[in-house]
């Protein structure tokens, strides 16, 4: 699969073209160790999770005082990479001010928000085959991201791998997860201490890149508190033939839908209380082949506005009114679209937002992530999905 142009570290490689939605059965979770299972973290709320990612280099444009917590449940601190030598989390002092800077401010701001450290991304998810590959590697790596989260005042840790692509990967993320919830359980004890949370950010489906090679399931139910599936970029500037809506919740025509996703999930032995759906505060955008034909799927040449078809929700406001757009809400899939001549954006607006928030809430699922803090437009969606998931509460 080439290689996936985005600005978002944090964003799925390209879909790979849709497939019939009778998929073969899910196989059984890749074996591990049978060890007992510690005691696990902390449960979310019943409240249920409102999170978000915090990208630390718009730190500028986006100072964590200026978060608005009471919309959020769980922010994101993203991200920290593994030195790819001993595996540990290097920090530099400057980093380290930055972090603590990061959980005092959340903390003062909000004591109920909880503050995660997310490790990889699209920098670090390269190095962290060969950290989970022996164990020595990942006790090193486990080691050291307890001691950065207490040090710096983390409530949990988060994992994005940007992915797994074999069974051996699996088969060593479930080793991973087990020893790092067993060294959590550890840490409590002998620290006194809340045990640290721990989740990770996943692939919009159990099956990695829809290339038949699955999430250890079990290891995922067992170890982890929550799970992140990123449920966005299932088209973009990878393939510009047509205009597409890449987080669509609902698909008639392929399995590469947040519905399919998230029922996957659950069909790999994954509760939905412990699902966090992802929701994109960008879009994407393309540059149609007929400006009167404007649909979703309408014939496209190239990519559209934004930096290589892709625009944040703010940048996607602005030009909408600039260019006085006809924006449409589209039921059937449950996602928004613009176009203003030849310029196609497709994203999810407070419409689409209300709409999957209350498919998330009926589904029984643990709560949505944005990614990512810095994308919106005056804070509207944090406000609309923080609304939409309180309602009937």
């Amino acid at each position: 699969m080439p290689p996936f142009p985005s600005t978002s570290p944090m964003s799925p490689p390209p879909a790979p073209s849709p497939i019939p939605l009778s998929v073969p059965p899910v196989p059984a979770s890749v074996p591990y160790p049978d060890t007992p299972v510690p005691a696990s973290g902390p449960t979310p709320t019943p409240s249920g999770i409102k999170g978000a990612y915090w990208p630390s280099w718009l730190a500028k444009k986006v100072p964590s005082s200026s978060i608005p917590t009471t919309y959020f449940t769980h922010i994101f601190y993203a991200f920290v990479v593994p030195d790819n030598t001993s595996f540990q989390l290097l920090v530099s002092q400057a980093d380290e001010q930055s972090m603590i800077n990061f959980t005092s401010t959340i903390h003062s701001l909000s004591p109920s928000t909880k503050a995660m450290l997310s490790i990889g991304g699209g920098t670090g998810s390269p190095i962290l085959p060969s950290m989970t590959s022996f164990q020595d590697n990942r006790a090193s790596f486990i080691r050291s991201t307890i001691d950065v989260a207490r040090n710096c005042g983390f409530d949990g840790l988060d994992l994005d791998w940007e992915f797994p692509i074999n069974s051996e990967n699996m088969l060593n993320l479930a080793l991973l997860f087990k020893e790092w919830r067993l060294a959590i359980s550890i840490d409590s004890l002998t620290s006194s201490k809340p045990p640290l949370i721990l989740s990770a950010a996943v692939y919009f489906s159990p099956n990695a890149l829809l290339s038949g090679t699955f999430y250890p399931g079990d290891a995922i139910r067992n170890y982890l508190d929550f799970l992140n599936p990123m449920c966005y970029n299932y088209q973009g500037s990878w393939d510009t033939r047509a205009t597409g809506a890449s987080a669509l919740l609902y698909d008639k025509s392929s399995n590469i839908s947040t519905s399919c996703g998230i029922s996957s999930w659950k069909e790999n032995g994954v509760p939905s209380r412990n699902l966090v759906m992802g929701i994109p505060l960008y879009g994407n955008t393309w540059k149609l082949k007929d400006p009167n034909d404007h649909g979703i799927g309408a014939p496209a040449v190239g990519v559209g506005p934004g930096t290589k078809g892709e625009m944040s929700y703010d940048k996607i406001v602005t030009f909408n009114l600039e260019n006085n757009a006809t924006i449409v809400y589209n039921n059937e899939t449950v996602s928004t679209y613009s176009y203003a001549g030849t310029n196609w954006i497709g994203y999810d607006d407070t419409n689409s937002i209300t709409a999957k928030i209350k498919y998330a809430k009926a589904q029984g699922l643990g709560g949505y992530f944005f990614w990512a803090l810095g994308f919106d437009s005056n804070w509207t969606l944090s406000r609309t999905a923080s609304m939409a998931w309180d309602d009937g509460i």
